[in-house]
């Protein structure tokens, strides 16, 4: 069999040979593509332009936990649709669709293990699960993570990326601020130390709660911080904004951050700040 043939000086394969999907990944900063798996091996982060793709709580114990190992605490809390909401469709509903989606049963999960070596609590929410909204289980979990933290003397480190405070859940949502608060406080009274870990995005009752009350708050590179969005503070005041505005960097810049931290660092340099902190 004739695997090409020649017509008018121009050799054609008969044969298309197709490119499998995903191999390769457009980077929405620079518009240029880089292989997966070349992706996968720098945690996501474009080697060229620095920019961080967004990863779930599967990438983020893979790069914090010794080994990949840890115990998941938590996860018998689940979600229910106390006030029977209905919008488009009914939250039990978007409920069940995004736990078959993303095979996780909410935006947040809670894994106790080390961290080279140290022990660690790390809270992690995933954007992919209803917007990583925080709703009571996220308040819930977070709360037995900080309960563990504090009565075991152990480090904690909340990643947050989330778009806010889960609105079918209505006032039960917004008493999660004030819960997670109060709960840090008494950590704070321990004195074991809580690390704010802020990624793309951190916006709404998350930012106006334990997302900004970390021992240190550390954002990844270009992350929106907020409480409202750009739009929204634009149409409120009538104006425009500054360049960069509620960026990592404009944040940091204005005392809201204590650094920026970049995620293909984040295990060595966090696990130094501890050190420092436990005189270890």
């Amino acid at each position: 069999m004739s695997w090409f043939k020649r017509k008018d000086d121009n050799i054609q394969t008969e044969t298309r040979k197709e490119m499998p999907e995903g191999v390769w990944v457009k980077v929405p900063e620079t518009g240029e593509t880089i292989h997966r798996r070349e992706l996968e091996d720098n945690l996501w982060v474009d080697p060229l332009s620095g920019y961080h793709f967004r990863i779930g709580s599967n990438e983020y114990f893979s790069i914090l936990f010794d080994e990949e190992k840890f115990e998941e605490i938590g996860n018998e809390i689940q979600p229910t649709d106390p006030l029977g909401f209905e919008d488009r469709k009914k939250y039990s509903d978007r409920i069940k669709n995004s736990q078959e989606k993303t095979g996780l049963s909410d935006a947040c999960r809670i894994g106790v293990g080390k961290m080279n070596g140290l022990d660690v609590v790390v809270g992690c929410m995933d954007f992919s699960f209803i917007g990583g909204s925080m709703g009571s289980v996220v308040g819930e979990r977070l709360g037995i993570a900080i309960d563990h933290a504090r009565e075991n003397k152990i480090p904690l480190i909340i990643i947050s990326q989330t778009g806010g405070a889960r609105m079918m859940e209505s006032v039960l949502s917004l008493m999660q601020m004030a819960k997670t608060s109060a709960k840090l406080a008494l950590l704070e009274e321990e004195g074991v130390p809580y690390i704010s870990y802020m990624t793309n995005p951190t916006t709404g009752g998350v930012t106006a709660s334990y997302a900004m009350l970390g021992d240190f708050n550390i954002a990844e590179p270009g992350a929106l911080i907020a409480f409202a969005g750009p739009r929204v503070v634009r149409q409120t005041i009538g104006r425009d904004l500054p360049e960069g505005f509620q960026t990592a960097e404009y944040l940091l810049d204005h005392g809201f951050l204590d650094f920026i931290l970049p995620r293909t660092k984040m295990k060595p340099k966090l696990t130094q700040l501890l050190k420092l902190v436990l005189h270890k």
